[in-house]
């Protein structure tokens, strides 16, 4: 992978798992709209969370999944690692109002399901990240900057 382009965006790019996934595996039917992502619009600063990272690693060591193409704990762990060693990814903490910024999201009814989106969109919107995904659940929250991704 080479360097994203630069994106108008405030700290960088919080990429979903979804988003995260389709890079790192050249089969995943999103891989090539993923890849036009990274190379025409992500921000110069593309952000894992814990979240992400545990599961990007969790999904693709995951058989039922990925089925013998699986990885091994130690391997998946390895992708993420390679990814987070590329100058322009990094690894952010939780923003301090994080917590502040679920409980005002979890003020309209939200499906259990979409526990993960709500606290992904919490952490954009507290870290003044753009969130990139493939999901349409996330235009559900106000107040976050989101990029959609168009599966190709």
């Amino acid at each position: 992978m080479s360097a994203p382009r630069p994106a108008a965006t405030q700290q960088g790019d919080l990429p979903d798992l979804n988003v995260w996934l389709a890079l790192a595996l050249a089969e995943h039917p999103h891989h090539r709209a993923a890849q036009t992502y990274w190379h025409q619009a992500a921000a110069p600063r593309v952000w894992f969370c814990r979240v992400t990272m545990l599961g990007l690693v969790r999904l693709l060591a995951q058989p039922k999944l990925m089925g013998k193409a699986a990885l091994a704990l130690s391997d998946a762990y390895g992708v993420y690692l390679r990814f987070a060693a590329l100058p322009e990814v990094g690894h952010c903490a939780e923003p301090a109002n994080c917590e502040s910024h679920l409980a005002s999201l979890l003020g309209t009814p939200t499906p259990a399901r979409l526990w993960t989106d709500t606290y992904l969109a919490a952490f954009a919107a507290s870290g003044g990240l753009r969130l990139v995904t493939f999901d349409k659940d996330f235009s559900r929250f106000s107040g976050i900057a989101r990029l959609q991704l168009a599966p190709r």
